[in-house]
C-alpha cells in the first residue's frame, strides 16, 4: 500500500493539513455518522494492508459497531453484528479477521460480507454467578504463542485477570483485584507475561475517586504482580515495545521507554503535553497527540518525531467537538503506526466530522530530515 494506491482506489480523500501542508488521506465513504480509528494499542489493519477496520458510531446510541475497508475490492462496509465493549477489537494480522468482546463472550468474524459471526469462547458461568460483567477485556491482546487472549474483566466489583483460549478451552485465572486495574496487554514475546495498569478507581458505594499512585505493573503467570518503575509514578497510556524488553508510557511533556529488567527510564521530550504516544516497529519514530485542557471531545494536536534527527513536526490540529460523538465516543486521535510502519493512522475532526485518517511516514520524514 502506498499513497498513490490510496488515491487511485477512490476510497480516500486527499487533503493538505492547514498550517503544515502535510498530505492526509481521509476515508471518503461514510457508512456511519462517526468513523474512528482503533485505540492505539491495537492495529486495525491486516498485515498485507488489504483490510482496515474502524469503529462506527450512530448517535445518540452509546454503543458502537465495526466497519472495514477492503482496499482490494474497493468497498467500505459496516457490520451491525459486531457491537463491542470498551476498545476490545483486535485484528488477526494474517487473515484480517476481527475479534471483539461483548459481555462475558469473545466473538470473531471475517472481513467479507459473506462471513458470519462466530462465538469463540466465554467466561464460565460459575465464575460470574449473578454478577454483571461490565467488560471482558479493555483491549484484546493475543499471547506470543497464539493460543490465548488476555482477560482483564470487571465482574461485579472485582477485576479478574486471566487467559481465554482460542480453541474454546477453559478460562485460566491469574489474579484478582478489588480496585480498578486494566489496560492489560500480553507480552509480544513471552506468553507468561502481561503488562497492566493501575487505574483511577471510583468507589461503587460512595462515588469517590481513588487516584492512580503507581501506574505500571507486570504480572507473570503463577506469580504476584510487581511494579515496573523504581519509584511510584502516575504515568499513563502504556504499550509494549515489540522486542518485549521495554515498555513505553507518557507523562507530562515526555514519552518514556522503560527497561523491564531494572526500571531504567529513557526520557524523550515532546514539544507539548503528551496525551498518547506510539513507537514505530524499530523505535526510531514516535507519533503522539496532545491537548491543552482535557475533556471528552477536546481540541487536540498530532505530532511526529524522528528520534534519529531529534526533529518534531506537527501533523495537524483537530478541532474540538462538544456533541454526542465528542462526549461519548472517546474520539481522541490515538495515533499509531500501521502497515509495517509505513503509515500512521488516527482519528481526526479536521473537516467537521469524526473521520479515519492516514498519513504516509515518507511525507513526515521529508519534514524532519
Amino acid at each position: 500500500m502506498n499513497p498513490q494506491r490510496l488515491v487511485a482506489s477512490g476510497l480516500y480523500t486527499r487533503l493538505s493539513a492547514p498550517d503544515t501542508g502535510i498530505p492526509l488521506y481521509l476515508l471518503a465513504k461514510r457508512v456511519a455518522p462517526s468513523q474512528q480509528s482503533f485505540y492505539f494499542v491495537n492495529d486495525g489493519m491486516s498485515a498485507d494492508g488489504r483490510f482496515l477496520w474502524f469503529y462506527c458510531g450512530f448517535p445518540p446510541s452509546s454503543d458502537r459497531v465495526l466497519g472495514v475497508v477492503d482496499h482490494e475490492a474497493g468497498t467500505v462496509t459496516c457490520y451491525p453484528d459486531t457491537q463491542f465493549l470498551h476498545a476490545s477489537p483486535w485484528v488477526e494480522p494474517a487473515s484480517g479477521r476481527v475479534y471483539w468482546t461483548s459481555g462475558p463472550v469473545l466473538y470473531r468474524r471475517g472481513p467479507l460480507p459473506q462471513d458470519r459471526v462466530e462465538r469463540v469462547n466465554a467466561l464460565p458461568a460459575e465464575l460470574i454467578g449473578g454478577r454483571p460483567v461490565s467488560h471482558l477485556s479493555t483491549h484484546l491482546t493475543l499471547s506470543a504463542d497464539g493460543r490465548n487472549f488476555f482477560v482483564d474483566g470487571k465482574i461485579g466489583t472485582q477485576y479478574v485477570f486471566g487467559t481465554l483460549p482460542l480453541d474454546g478451552g477453559p478460562f485460566t485465572e491469574w489474579h484478582r483485584f478489588d480496585r480498578c486495574h486494566n489496560h492489560a496487554m500480553m507480552s509480544p514475546v513471552d506468553p507468561d507475561a502481561v503488562l497492566f495498569a493501575q487505574e483511577n478507581h471510583t468507589d461503587p458505594q460512595t462515588g469517590i475517586t481513588i487516584p492512580i499512585t503507581n501506574r505500571l505493573w507486570l504480572l507473570r503467570r503463577g506469580e504476584a504482580p510487581r511494579p515496573i518503575l523504581r519509584e511510584p509514578r502516575a504515568v499513563t497510556h502504556e504499550w509494549w515495545d515489540p522486542a518485549g524488553e521495554h515498555v513505553w508510557c507518557v507523562t507530562g511533556k515526555e514519552t518514556w521507554r522503560v527497561r523491564l529488567s531494572d526500571g531504567e527510564v529513557e526520557k524523550i521530550p515532546f514539544p507539548r503535553h503528551c496525551w498518547h504516544s506510539h513507537s514505530s516497529p524499530d523505535g526510531r519514530f514516535l507519533v503522539g497527540d496532545s491537548c491543552e485542557a482535557f475533556f471528552r471531545g477536546c481540541p487536540s494536536t498530532v505530532h511526529f518525531m524522528d528520534r534519529s534527527t531529534g526533529k518534531t513536526v506537527k501533523i495537524l490540529d483537530n478541532p474540538g467537538r462538544a456533541d454526542h460523538a465528542g462526549q461519548h465516543y472517546h474520539i481522541d486521535p490515538h495515533p499509531r503506526f500501521t502497515a509495517g510502519g509505513r503509515f500512521v493512522h488516527f482519528t481526526t475532526t479536521i473537516r467537521g466530522e469524526v473521520d479515519v485518517a492516514l498519513v504516509a511516514v515518507d511525507d513526515l520524514l521529508a519534514r524532519t530530515a
